[in-house]
């Protein structure tokens, strides 16, 4: 039957079931068959062929009918995966139910009446036979799950069969060990399979509807705790499923074996289609949606030091029930390690090489989806988290990571993206190694749009930063707090800053201290604090490679005697904030130097107009997304005890200030008769008195007379003699003792949790557009919006 003919019978399936009033016996074959037997239609038909709109008339007016097609939709998958689908006429079968499944799926969940119906047990659905009765009484959702996954690894399907010849019984799908068929080699399994275009595109398909399953998340709005469990997921990932370890293994290795640049030969992908990708896009969707566990709720899965042979570590404490979760924290040995961060590392990679060889590789898409998986890994790994921090493979992972903040920077469409590369770089810096690392020179030329600087990854790190902060748009004023945060825990390993990044933090400072900044929000003096922390830390531990840095101090000392000498009187405060009343441009663009940009990089472009975007529930503060820790002489960390405090919107106590203070301060600034908050005198002097200056002030004691005497004698104007004499200078004896290093350390939290939620998901809703499947449903975790 041609294809045309196929789409028509099709159709008429579609128009009968709208049409009929009264309700069709789910015996009724010679009916329900018309949906999958006879046609051949992809999945972009089945999504032209059946409007949303007739999918919500027959839910409201037959829902019999709607319950029918879904039940015996379900009823052929698990008929499939019981047979092995040997018959073409079965796979087709298969194939046309999972995308019918697929189109109609989203329309139950945004009806909350349904929403139950899947984990309801169909009356009457035992076919026959006393011992069946049982394994029948199985909810709908748990029987199409366990079909998607024995299908998943359907061999001549899915899967490479092993049988050599067709004489040879077909391999029973019953006693069949799924971990020799794992789709791609890496973790756990040392063979790659012969690439098959037709089983990666049934994977395919089956991993797009098990992801719509577990799509009814979108339609719940968000929780204010982030405990609600997806029972989807709860239940796929569960020992329910006999497939989970080798699924999880596949989904990983696909993900991180899966090279673009077709293999290694430049503009090989103008040659050949890559039908990889789609499998590899969807694996990566299904996969992090899996991981989505909230880590602050549950007992956190350590690891201990025991090597087993397997690839997953025998746990001591068995670990959260989620086996994805599990398996992924139990990954230990080396070699898988490697696998992983390399694959992750390549793929992140991906966009910046065609910035070298324009169109000489493929472009990726799914960045995002892999900076979460990123994420997860280092979240729910420790061991992987040491194993990346452990050499400088981790800059393989910053540099692309800046790269997209910088690009993403002017963009409002791209917030969240910006978000989760500065969660990822904030996790990164509580740990010591990162701050060492950075001290590589950073020689990659990738193509930026910032000025040009001879330097470290320190230096890249910073530049792209103050880029952010002065040119980025509104919206990502929250995020100041953790750029600045990620700089000061990097601080104090940082040996030697380049002259355009000092110039760069003096600017920041700068921009920070003016009075009408200070004045207009009630945190807005934090950042002042978290600068002067930096410089502290540098001065203290790293005095002697940083000569540029205590150069440019010295040359902007007015702005550290600006502060010692803030004005706290309400006259000086009120004609400070009228004199910029223009809060549009959040600081001041003048007083850095830009230079140039680098060579044949393209400016950081504002989303096109009409641009969808979809919603973010707001990040917890810096307070609760980070708790504090002390640095003890041999380099181990010592928790200092939080107190209990208020979240950031009210601001947070300032270090070694106490709730008490904290109150009496949150008191001193009152809300004027409008709403609207306004500063004190008192509120300023609460925290004025504690700006950390000692330091500075006496480093400027000691070193101005003496470069002023060196510019007078020698009647200098030249920076290079100045330089060379800060570089032989020292100030041993002569600074207050040092203060101990603060490192804030990301904490898991509900909040954060709740956030990569809405995130994720809401990639994936504007990630899949053919087919459409979420587009024009009553999606309740976020707004969908235009640009």
């Amino acid at each position: 039957m041609g294809s045309a003919d196929s789409k028509l019978n099709f159709r008429k399936a579609v128009i009968q079931l709208t049409t009929k009033t009264q309700p069709v016996e789910a015996t009724d074959d010679a009916f329900w068959d018309q949906f999958w037997a006879d046609t051949a239609t992809s999945v972009q038909d089945v999504f032209a062929l059946v409007p949303a709109a007739e999918i919500r008339a027959v839910r409201e007016e037959s829902p019999s009918n709607l319950a029918t097609l879904c039940y015996k939709a379900v009823e052929k998958l698990v008929q499939g995966a019981e047979s092995g689908c040997h018959s073409e006429k079965e796979k087709q079968v298969v194939l046309n139910c999972s995308r019918l499944l697929t189109r109609v799926l989203p329309y139950i969940f945004e009806d909350p009446d349904w929403r139950g119906f899947f984990w309801s047990t169909v009356p009457g659905a035992g076919r026959g036979g006393g011992e069946e009765e049982d394994e029948n009484a199985r909810p709908l959702a748990e029987s199409l799950l366990l079909a998607i996954a024995d299908l998943l690894f359907c061999p001549d399907f899915t899967v490479q069969s092993h049988r050599r010849s067709t004489v040879d019984s077909a391999e029973d799908v019953h006693s069949l060990d799924s971990c020799e068929y794992i789709w791609e080699a890496g973790v756990g399994f040392a063979h790659s399979p012969q690439p098959n275009y037709i089983h990666d595109m049934n994977r395919m398909e089956l991993l797009k509807l098990l992801l719509t399953c577990f799509s009814e998340a979108m339609y719940l709005p968000p929780a204010s705790e982030g405990g609600s469990t997806n029972p989807w997921v709860q239940f796929f990932c569960s020992t329910e499923n006999r497939h989970a370890l080798p699924l999880f293994t596949s989904l990983l290795n696909t993900v991180c074996a899966y090279d673009p640049v077709g293999y290694g030969i430049p503009y090989n992908h103008l040659l050949f289609s890559d039908y990889r990708e789609p499998l590899v896009e969807e694996a990566a969707q299904v996969l992090i949606v899996t991981l989505d566990h909230d880590s602050a709720t549950s007992t956190s899965p350590t690891v201990d030091g025991t090597t087993t042979g397997t690839a997953m570590d025998d746990a001591d404490p068995p670990g959260p029930e989620n086996l994805f979760v599990n398996y992924l924290s139990r990954i230990h040995r080396e070699e898988d390690f490697q696998f992983i961060l390399k694959g992750i590392a390549r793929l992140l990679s991906n966009p910046l090489l065609q910035t070298y060889l324009p169109n000489s590789t493929k472009k990726i898409q799914f960045h995002q989806e892999l900076l979460v998986l990123f994420w997860k890994l280092c979240d729910f790994n420790k061991k992987f988290l040491f194993f990346v921090l452990k050499s400088s493979d981790v800059l393989d992972i910053l540099v692309p990571i800046l790269y997209f903040l910088n690009d993403a920077r002017a963009d409002q469409s791209r917030v969240g993206l910006m978000h989760i590369g500065v969660f990822i770089l904030l996790l990164l810096s509580g740990e010591r190694n990162f701050g060492v690392r950075l001290n590589k020179p950073y020689s990659v030329r990738v193509p930026m749009d910032i000025p040009v600087f001879t330097g470290t990854h320190a230096d890249l790190l910073i530049v792209v930063f103050h880029k952010i902060v002065t040119s980025g748009h509104q919206r990502l004023q929250p995020l100041f707090d953790c750029l600045l945060t990620i700089v000061v825990n990097v601080s104090p390993y940082l040996k030697s800053l380049s002259m355009v990044t000092a110039n760069k933090l003096l600017h920041l400072l700068e921009a920070f201290s003016t009075t009408w900044f200070l004045f207009s929000a009630a945190q807005n003096h934090h950042l002042v604090f978290f600068l002067l922390e930096v410089f502290n830390n540098i001065i203290q531990y790293q005095f002697d490679g940083n000569s540029n840095l205590v150069y440019a101090i010295i040359r902007k000392r007015s702005v550290f005697h600006q502060l010692a000498n803030l004005p706290t009187d309400l006259p000086a405060i009120h004609k400070a904030l009228q004199r910029r009343r223009r809060t549009l441009e959040p600081l001041s663009r003048t007083g850095s130097q830009e230079g140039a940009s680098m060579e044949g990089s393209r400016p950081a472009a504002p989303a096109e107009p009409g641009t969808l975007k979809t919603s973010l529930v707001a990040t917890p503060g810096i307070d609760k997304l980070t708790e504090k820790s002390q640095v003890s002489e041999d380099g181990t960390l010592r928790s200092l005890e939080p107190e209990p405090q208020q979240s950031l919107a009210e601001g947070s106590p300032a270090k070694g200030e106490s709730s008490q203070a904290w109150r009496e301060q949150r008191r001193l600034s009152s809300p004027s008769a409008s709403g609207q908050w306004s500063p004190t005198s008192d509120w300023v002097l609460s925290w004025k008195s504690k700006l950390p200056l000692q330091t500075i002030m006496r480093l400027l004691q000691v070193l101005v007379p003496q470069v002023e005497k060196i510019c007078i004698d020698k009647g200098l104007t030249d920076e290079s003699e100045i330089l060379r004499f800060l570089q032989h200078g020292t100030l041993v004896g002569l600074l207050p003792v040092p203060h101990p290093i603060l490192i804030r350390k990301y904490q898991a939290n509900s909040g954060t949790a709740m956030w990569f939620r809405t995130y994720m998901w809401g990639v994936i809703y504007l990630r899949n557009v053919d087919p459409p499947i979420w587009y024009d449903t009553d999606v309740k975790l976020f707004e969908i919006q235009r640009v």
